[in-house]
C-alpha cells in the first residue's frame, strides 16, 4: 500500500483518481469541476476556391490573403479596432479614386480631353466626392451587413483591405477607363455552419438591394423636386453602384459571396444570382428609367 492507502500495482490498469484529482483537462472534451469557465475554442472558417478560379482571379487580388487568419479580439458587438477602421477609410478612398479616373476615361481619356490639368484635377475632385456619398454607403453597409451578422452568431468579424486588389483596381480603371477591383473582405473566424456562413455572406448583397430599394423611391420623390444635374447624377450613382456591387458579389467564385451562398444553397443562390444580374442590366440599359419618373411624378 501506498501512502493514500492505495495498491500501487493498480496504477497500471486504471487511472489513479487521487493522483489527478487537482489536474486540469487535457482537452475540451472533458469536463471540468472547478467552477471555472473553459476557455472558447475558435476555429477559422474560410471557404477554399478551386484552381481555376483561383488562377482567374490572381491577376486581380490576391487569394492568399483572404486565407491569412485574423487576430482574435474581445471587443464589444460594435467594436471596430484602429486597423479597421484605416482599411475601410483607405478601401472607400481607393474605390472613389478608381471611379472618378473612370468617369474622365482614364489616362487615354485624359489625354485625349484636351482640357488643362487643373480642370481635370477639379472635375475628378468632384466626381469623387460625389462618388464618396453616393457609393459610399453601398461599400460600406454591405461589409458591414456581413460584419453584424457574424458577430450575432458569435463569430469575430472585421473588414481587411487587400492592398493588392487596391492597386490593381486603380492601375486598372487610370489605363482601361473602367473598374475592377477587389477592394477587401470582412474577415470571419468562430464555429460556424455551413448555413450561417452563406447567410453572411448574403447578407451582403441583400443590404445592396435594400439600399437600392431606399435609393429609388427617394430619388425618384428628388427627381420630382428638382431637375438638377447634380441630383439626377446622385440617384443613378446611386443605384447603379448598388445594382452592380449586389450582381458582381452573387458571382460564385473565389472569395466573392456567391460561393458561400452556392454551397449552402443552390435555390437561394439562384434566385438572388439572377435577381441581382437582371436588376444590374435593367438599371444600366435605362430600363427602370419609367418607373422612377412614376413616382416622381407624384410630387
Amino acid at each position: 500500500m501506498d501512502r493514500k492507502g492505495r495498491d500501487p500495482r493498480l496504477n497500471a490498469l486504471e487511472e489513479d483518481f487521487f493522483a489527478s484529482a487537482n489536474r486540469q483537462p487535457p482537452n475540451h472534451s472533458r469536463a471540468r469541476d472547478d467552477g471555472m469557465r473553459r476557455q472558447q475554442h475558435v476555429r477559422v472558417v474560410f471557404e477554399k476556391s478551386n484552381n481555376s478560379s483561383s488562377a482567374f482571379l490572381r491577376g486581380f487580388m490576391n487569394p492568399s490573403y483572404y486565407s491569412a487568419p485574423p487576430l482574435h479580439h474581445e471587443g464589444s458587438f460594435w467594436h471596430f479596432s484602429r486597423k479597421e477602421i484605416n482599411d475601410l477609410t483607405l478601401a472607400t478612398l481607393a474605390f472613389a479614386l478608381a471611379l472618378a479616373l473612370m468617369r474622365v476615361g482614364g489616362m487615354f481619356g485624359i489625354l485625349n480631353s484636351g482640357a488643362s490639368p487643373f480642370a481635370l484635377i477639379i472635375e475628378m475632385a468632384i466626381w469623387g466626392t460625389l462618388y464618396i456619398f453616393s457609393l459610399g454607403p453601398a461599400f460600406l453597409l454591405h461589409e458591414m451587413a456581413h460584419k453584424f451578422l457574424a458577430r450575432h452568431y458569435g463569430c469575430w468579424a472585421e473588414f481587411r483591405a487587400d492592398p493588392s486588389g487596391l492597386r490593381m483596381g486603380v492601375l486598372i480603371a487610370a489605363l482601361l477607363g473602367f473598374v475592377f477591383m477587389a477592394p477587401g473582405a470582412v474577415m470571419v473566424a468562430g464555429n460556424i455552419t455551413k448555413e450561417q456562413n452563406g447567410k453572411i455572406a448574403l447578407a451582403g448583397p441583400i443590404s445592396n438591394l435594400v439600399l437600392y430599394s431606399v435609393g429609388f423611391v427617394i430619388g425618384g420623390l428628388l427627381l420630382g423636386l428638382s431637375d438638377a444635374a447634380i441630383i439626377a447624377a446622385f440617384v443613378q450613382a446611386w443605384l447603379w453602384g448598388n445594382s452592380i456591387l449586389a450582381a458582381f458579389n452573387m458571382i460564385p467564385l473565389g472569395p466573392l459571396d456567391g460561393l458561400k451562398v452556392k454551397r449552402w444553397s443552390e435555390p437561394v443562390f439562384w434566385i438572388f444570382f439572377i435577381g441581382t444580374i437582371g436588376l444590374a442590366f435593367g438599371t444600366l440599359t435605362g430600363q427602370i428609367t419609367p418607373y422612377l419618373e412614376l413616382i416622381s411624378s407624384l410630387i
